[in-house]
């Protein structure tokens, strides 16, 4: 059995059709966990997959500012971020991403890795991630 997970929903303009049928060809697994994501893109999902996905009442760089600042204090688990390679790089959350990397918070940016990432939590695979954080309170 799986532990409970925090995992953050994202995708570029483009891939947002991408990131609805993700979710919805795995929503009995992601409805296990608490799910984040910029204000925008959380009220997309919850009307087009009928999931639960906390919003983050900001902008779209604030948001990722926020998110950004949860990792560094490991307070998400996992990122699926479904980007579009071929779409200017100006909104790619850089922050986040960087923050993930030094923080050990692995991140799916297309769909091959994102179907990964959420079998090896169903997995428990990242099961892991409860003992790295209780080691920071001690």
């Amino acid at each position: 059995m799986c532990l409970i997970m925090k995992i953050v929903l994202m995708a570029d303009n483009r891939k947002n059709e991408l990131l609805v049928n993700f979710c919805i060809a795995y929503k009995s697994l992601l409805s296990k966990h608490q799910l984040i994501s910029v204000y925008s893109t959380a009220k997309y999902l919850k009307t087009a997959v009928d999931i639960d996905v906390s919003g983050l009442n900001v902008d779209y760089l604030g948001g990722i500012a926020q998110l950004a600042s949860r990792a560094e204090f490991d307070e998400i688990d996992c990122v699926i971020y479904l980007r579009d390679a071929e779409e200017d790089t100006v909104n790619i959350p850089y922050d986040l991403l960087n923050t993930c990397d030094q923080n050990n918070i692995p991140y799916a940016t297309n769909l091959a890795t994102a179907e990964i990432l959420i079998l090896s939590i169903d997995r428990g695979d990242l099961d892991y991630r409860t003992w790295i954080k209780d080691s920071k309170v001690s």
